[in-house]
């Protein structure tokens, strides 16, 4: 399913952007122009920021590129769109059993589902797709890991049989990083040398409701409905996503009725902007994305937990939440992000008081009174936030450093921390919504997401029960010792922020609360 690049009515020349930007004097939110519904059923979107790998579910990693692995793959389970909780619901398979020690799935599975390629879906695929994940052996290979057998009777019904327990699996098998089913004939044919990692760079195998027509990295992403879609017909029969990596651009883009909608990443003025206009509808959805605070216990007076403790209660977190996420954030409460545990578990227990920091800043020599904060350099909010932080500090008589880092060297840092900051401002969000997702990465000593080395030996403990039981309590527990351990801090909880023309609709009700800067496509339309 190839297609020849071919930019749409939707992705201007860089002299009609640059005319465009002249006309409108600048950018911000406000609809500048009548925007009609398109006659022709194209849904035009953008990436601000290229996903920056091929769109292969077993490799892809990260937040934009997710508009198309979920499009073009599905699940044997997912989340419940349109809620605030993440609900596990039906998908490839219609009904499932957990045995009561969590090592045996079984799962029934859905009739009449075709792959793109005609290849009818039965749980022939299963075992195939699952070992295709553990040969390519990317970051979420670590959800498949643990499979002993994946075993058949007939073509509908399977079971999977874990080696140690796992509380979580069925939250692996419908999170937006879980397995994908994968034709089997198409992996067969198109294996090569790299388990059809090639051939997936530009084609898809999944069942999803939109098949890939066109994927440049660095510039252009396309897809058209797939006409054999189980779930029905979707509105929009094909979606054009240029890659446009200015956020001014993107915004006039919008206001001038080009793109359907913006689902990421726009900044603190924009939003402004827009819940002001009046006209553009507004979208301030449920994720579980947390701006979170790392400090490394490895530098300087950050060695003792007191001192990083301290540094914490000092953050006037209301100043931050007002001045950059009003109106897309809440303070956050609990050491996971929001929508994971119930109100009043895993609590940070975390008071401003100035005071044991400027104490301590006070006893400390000159040449020790000076540490970094560091953002990712693609986050103009966390910049503002690093920068709110340094004047807050430097009222206590710390002088804090501000520096971009780029997301690759920010990942880096898991393998090699050298060069890593004082503390570090990101984005962040779990694999799938069972608590032990989000510990195992951040809190566990070699965590996929633990950047700046922290550890304690009571979490490192309670993590392989917590893996076994998916114990509340357990859970609980750990996310408060991460917290009093004085390196992980939950500063706000995040929304997605989305902005549509009016006459788009079905926004809310095609958004998954376990998958930010993305929607459901197929659940689209117009009115």
């Amino acid at each position: 399913m190839t297609s020849r690049f071919s930019r749409t009515a939707g992705a201007l020349t860089a002299a009609a952007l640059l005319g465009l930007a002249a006309a409108c004097g600048g950018s911000g939110g406000g609809v500048t122009a009548k925007s009609t519904p398109p006659a022709d059923h194209v849904l035009h979107l953008s990436f601000l920021q290229d996903p920056g790998q091929p769109p292969d579910p077993d490799i892809y990693y990260s937040g934009q590129g997710l508009l198309l692995t979920t499009n073009l793959y599905e699940g044997l389970l997912k989340y419940q769109p349109g809620t605030a909780e993440p609900k596990i619901v039906a998908s490839l398979a219609e009904s499932w059993t957990a045995s009561k020690d969590n090592t045996t799935f079984t799962l029934k599975l859905r009739k009449g589902v075709v792959f793109h390629d005609g290849t009818p879906f039965t749980a022939a695929a299963v075992k195939p797709s699952f070992d295709r994940r553990l040969a390519v052996n990317q970051g979420p290979a670590y959800m498949v890991a643990d499979v002993a057998s994946v075993t058949t009777s007939g073509d509908y019904d399977v079971t999977i049989k874990l080696k140690t327990p796992n509380a979580s699996f069925l939250d692996y098998l419908a999170a937006p990083y879980g397995p994908k089913m994968m034709s089997p004939k198409a992996l067969a044919a198109n294996a090569g040398k790299d388990h059809t990692q090639t051939y997936i760079q530009t084609h898809d195998v999944g069942t999803g409701a939109y098949t890939l027509t066109d994927a440049k990295v660095g510039s252009h992403y396309a897809m058209k409905a797939f006409d054999q879609y189980w779930g029905g017909k979707p509105y929009f029969t094909s979606v054009d996503i240029p890659v446009q990596t200015d956020a001014s651009t993107q915004q006039l883009l919008f206001n001038k009725g080009q793109l359907a909608a913006i689902v990421h990443d726009l900044p603190a003025s924009a939003v402004k902007s827009y819940l002001k206009d009046g006209i553009t509808k507004t979208y301030s959805l449920p994720t579980l994305m947390s701006d979170y605070l790392y400090l490394n216990p490895n530098k300087g007076f950050l060695k003792d937990k007191a001192a990083r403790v301290a540094l914490n209660q000092a953050i006037d977190i209301d100043q931050i939440q007002k001045q950059v996420f009003e109106g897309r954030a809440t303070k956050a409460a609990q050491a996971y992000p929001a929508h994971m545990m119930a109100d009043g578990k895993a609590l940070q227990g975390i008071t401003r008081d100035p005071a044991p920091l400027q104490k301590l800043v006070a006893s400390l020599p000159p040449d020790q009174k000076t540490i970094t904060i560091g953002y990712d350099s693609v986050s103009p909010d966390n910049q503002t936030v690093a920068n709110l932080m340094s004047a807050q500090y430097s009222a206590l008589g710390l002088t804090a450093k501000v520096q971009a880092y780029p997301t690759a060297t920010i990942f880096g840092w898991i393998s090699d921390p050298k060069g890593s900051p004082d503390m570090l401002v990101t984005l962040g969000w779990p694999d799938a919504a069972s608590p032990y997702t989000w510990s195992h990465i951040s809190f566990s000593p070699d965590g996929g997401l633990n950047y700046l080395h922290c550890s304690d030996p009571e979490i490192t403990k309670l993590l392989p029960d917590n893996k076994r039981t998916g114990s509340v309590e357990s859970s609980s527990r750990i996310g408060q010792l991460s917290a009093a351990t004085g390196c992980w801090y939950n500063l706000v909880n995040q929304n997605d922020f989305m902005v549509a023309q009016p006459w788009l609709k079905g926004v809310a009700e095609s958004h998954v609360v376990t998958q930010p800067n993305t929607l459901y496509l197929a659940g689209l339309s117009v009115g």
